[in-house]
């Protein structure tokens, strides 16, 4: 008879130890491991399958040249995710789809299997957490209660795989989610580090074997992490996040990894009562509605994966009666933040200490790349100076520790993003090669900047007069029953 074999897992990063402690060292997390009781050859996947081998099997090895072949891939019928894919379901492939609970996961993936199975592929949806009549009241409300895709309500994987190897291969298979999924192989709870990856193992197994594109949906935890071990987005082929605010109406499907295409790259959909809509032109949606005479507000002209986007920063400086002012952030890094602070202080000539400051990033978008620099300096200068920036002008630049702008990728395609929706001008970082770079090959112009002093000194010169980092004092106007 095999002997247990007792192994203490962390269920925040998979580190596995040989006896309990209080306290992970991988990832410092406390009260996170638990013990895992396996059977006495606690190995799953290929190695237990095979028969056991004194010696290893010798296998040709290949040059680098050779005939490459292009991933076969099964359009999914929404263009939005498909330019996410990378142009695509590749097929053997596996996605890991995450996102917040009641931000569109189920709703998205509804749709897309509803849209390959109209055009006669096999498409099979595994769902772990709702009844199969749940699941049909939500084809009914998005109107694709008729498309001819497979349900199922299921949670052991060796049953969910010998139910897809039956007949044709699935062209999608979708999980839902692999939290609730648990094999046989692992002798633990579901949606455990253990029964996680062995489930993960295995339907990837069965995904490479069969051709068939398989997209596991999983839970995300409260910073926004996939939650389980970080060995599944190792596992998996690609890993996409589906993010928004339940204030606003747009959802944001971002690539953060894939093998078969470029990373980073965002797809925009807008929640809608039929369900997800896509948006073709996410630039016009973000800045619709903006105030183009308030001060304190400038467009950056950034750039998400491949697809430029236009954006408005919103900054507020005002007078703090505090001892320490107060620095709010909302979609942008608060460290980047207090960099710019500094710069402008220190060679700008503008004194920030004494005052409040609050950026916000219109729409709920997060920006994380630093060429949004120069648009926040140019929305922090203009709201403590009061002065209104022009409302056709573009901003994109990163700011260096030393004052000088530098410049940043792809500034043609930001110029004619900008162009498009109507904008005459350019603030930005002079080019590598001189000022061809400046947008003047394409007709567009644009202005230079080397120093954030230009940006400081072109602010102030356009409206009123920046004096000490302090707004001029305005005279309030007199009325009859009040002594001036």
């Amino acid at each position: 008879m095999a002997k247990n074999h007792q192994t203490f897992a962390c269920q925040s990063c998979g580190a596995v130890y040989n006896r309990w402690r209080g306290r992970c060292e991988a990832c410092n997390g406390w009260n996170t491991i638990v013990e895992e009781t396996g059977a006495g050859s606690p190995v799953s996947g290929p190695v237990a399958t095979r028969p056991s081998r004194a010696r290893g099997r010798i296998f040709p090895l290949e040059g680098l040249t050779g005939e490459v072949k292009e991933a076969p891939r099964t359009s999914s019928g929404i263009a939005e995710l498909d330019r996410v894919t990378g142009g695509g379901f590749v097929r053997g492939s596996v996605i890991l789809l995450g996102g917040d609970p009641g931000i569109g996961k189920s709703t998205l993936l509804m749709q897309a299997s509803a849209a390959l199975a109209k055009r006669g592929e096999r498409v099979a949806y595994i769902s772990g957490e709702e009844a199969v009549g749940q699941v049909r009241l939500r084809a009914e409300r998005l109107g694709l209660a008729s498309a001819p895709v497979e349900l199922a309500a299921e949670t052991n994987v060796e049953d969910i795989i010998a139910t897809l190897s039956q007949g044709k291969p699935p062209a999608l298979a979708i999980i839902d989610s692999i939290q609730t999924m648990w094999t046989e192989t692992v002798e633990s709870a579901p949606g455990t580090v253990t029964q996680v990856r062995g489930s993960a193992q295995s339907l990837i197994r069965f995904a490479k074997t069969s051709g068939t594109a398989v997209i596991l949906v999983g839970h995300v935890t409260k910073d926004g992490q996939i939650a389980g071990p970080r060995v599944v987005e190792h596992m998996v082929d690609a890993v996409a996040s589906f993010e928004g605010d339940q204030g606003h109406h747009f959802r944001i499907l971002r690539a953060v990894k894939n093998r078969f295409g470029p990373t980073d790259e965002i797809g925009v959909f807008e929640m809608t009562d039929g369900g997800l809509a896509e948006v073709p032109n996410p630039s016009a949606l973000f800045l619709a509605g903006r105030d183009l005479a308030a001060p304190g507000t400038a467009v950056f002209a950034g750039m998400e994966g491949t697809r430029p986007l236009l954006v408005e920063i919103q900054a507020l400086v005002a007078p703090s009666a505090l001892g320490m002012p107060r620095r709010a952030v909302v979609g942008w890094d608060p460290n980047r933040l207090s960099m710019v602070l500094a710069v402008l202080e220190a060679h700008g000539g503008i004194r920030l200490g004494g005052h409040d400051v609050y950026l916000n990033v219109a729409g709920g978008l997060r920006i994380s790349e630093p060429a949004a620099d120069l648009a926040v300096a140019a929305a922090l200068v203009s709201s403590l100076s009061g002065a209104a920036l022009p409302s056709d002008a573009v901003y994109f630049g990163e700011v260096g520790l030393s004052g000088a702008v530098r410049p940043v990728a792809q500034a043609p395609a930001r110029l004619k993003e900008a162009q498009k929706l109507g904008f005459a001008k350019a603030l930005m970082p002079l080019g590598r090669e001189g000022a061809g770079r400046d947008g003047s090959g394409m007709g567009f112009p644009a202005e230079s900047l080397r120093h954030i002093a230009d940006l400081v000194a072109g602010v102030a010169a356009s409206g009123k007069p920046v004096r000490g980092g302090r707004r001029p004092q305005q005279r309030l106007p007199a009325y009859d029953d009040e002594d001036v």
